[in-house]
């Protein structure tokens, strides 16, 4: 039964996670789990996957604790087991197949806790013709259609890093899966599968694009749309010392503030008019070429022309509203963005740094009350 949170804990203290070691989007899941406030234990395996950094700068690790566990080993399954079967979600992304093969598969863990919700992250999910094929998020997002959408006309798509694929369409839906099983098995006594298949979540999230395509207020190609790039008042554009500057001027009112501080008023009637788009287009260049990026910053400052900055990440945590927020913070001397969302009656924080692997094991043995004699059984 969930323990009342502590200050700084967030909603989900007292939910106990098991994380099975790996690299993208499982952990990142696992963090927001972990910066909810749910104990994550990572079973890290000997000298294990992560990113080619030093552990202690892994901050997808943040809030977590670690202990190390050769699952090829006689008695690995047996030690993962005996935490299934005191946590309330397990999360893996092993291909299809491979976690059954370790013998800490559903069916095994699910025979020990069968409350046990348990979470799989993989890139094409577990079943399907590519389901055992290697992959990584620009391939996923690739098939979706989604990469397809982003970049110029005349260019090759642009890689949005591994934010749309791993992070948004991975994590965030693996996220909401577990917890919405969890809340099933509290109220109903019964665990399930949760498959997370990024190629699933990336397609949803271009929900309403497939709306707009049916309903002929979309084309389907690169850059000739309201929201990506196509539009001239929905872009961004370079300043005089090679800075960039956003501009999102959609609705009627921002667009005539727009162009009022830009000094483009004579241009008000090309906002519906796609015939003009290129001339708008070029004018606003112009403009935007003939300043810094800081003098459009503040003659912009203030007003509701829906402008700002394209900042780069060791900027992004100084600016002022960001500061006052505390959208990024602090903690072992790692510059990092802040647990979100934020909940008014159970706080979170950054609790931990990275957990470096094995630094838990005895305190998680303690206090998950694994037996003394590691299990061979599984």
């Amino acid at each position: 039964m969930t323990t009342a949170a502590k200050p700084g804990q967030g909603p989900l203290c007292g939910v106990r996670v098991v994380e099975l070691a790996g690299i993208g989007p499982g952990p990142f899941a696992a963090m927001l789990l972990a910066d909810l406030g749910a104990d994550v234990v990572r079973v890290d395996r000997p000298g294990g996957p992560g990113l080619a950094i030093d552990p202690a700068y892994d901050v997808t690790n943040r809030n977590k604790r670690s202990i190390v566990v050769d699952l090829k080993a006689p008695d690995g399954p047996g030690r993962v087991l005996d935490l299934a079967e005191r946590a309330d979600i397990l999360v893996e992304g092993y291909r299809p197949g491979v976690a059954e093969r370790l013998g800490v598969g559903p069916e095994q863990c699910h025979a020990r806790n069968p409350r046990l919700v348990y979470g799989r992250m993989t890139g094409w999910g577990q079943e399907g013709p590519l389901a055992h094929r290697a992959g990584h998020d620009v391939a996923y997002i690739a098939l979706t259609g989604t990469l397809g959408m982003i970049g110029r006309p005349d260019e090759p798509p642009a890689v949005p890093a591994n934010l749309l694929g791993d992070y948004a369409g991975g994590s965030l839906y693996l996220v909401v899966g577990v917890l919405a099983a969890l809340h099933h098995a509290r109220a109903t006594g019964t665990g399930q599968v949760v498959d997370a298949a990024i190629v699933d979540g990336t397609a949803h999230l271009s929900a309403m694009i497939h709306g707009m395509l049916a309903a002929g207020g979309w084309q389907d190609r690169r850059a000739a749309n309201l929201l990506d790039g196509g539009c001239p008042y929905y872009g961004t554009y370079e300043t005089a010392d090679g800075g960039y500057m956003a501009v999102g001027a959609l609705e009627g009112q921002f667009y005539d503030e727009f162009l009022r501080l830009l000094g483009l008023a004579d241009l008000a009637d090309a906002r519906k008019d796609w015939t003009r788009w290129g001339e708008l287009r070029e004018r606003i260049a112009a403009r935007f070429k003939s300043r810094t990026r800081a003098q459009w910053t503040a003659l912009f400052e203030g007003t509701d022309a829906c402008v700002a900055p394209v900042l780069s990440l060791r900027e992004a945590p100084h600016h002022p509203h960001l500061a006052a927020r505390g959208t990024f913070t602090d903690h072992g001397g790692i510059t990092q963005p802040a647990p979100a969302p934020r909940f008014s009656a159970t706080p979170t924080t950054v609790r931990t740094g990275p957990a470096l692997p094995g630094a838990d094991t005895e305190a998680v043995v303690r206090e998950w009350g694994i037996p003394a004699t590691a299990h061979d059984d599984a």
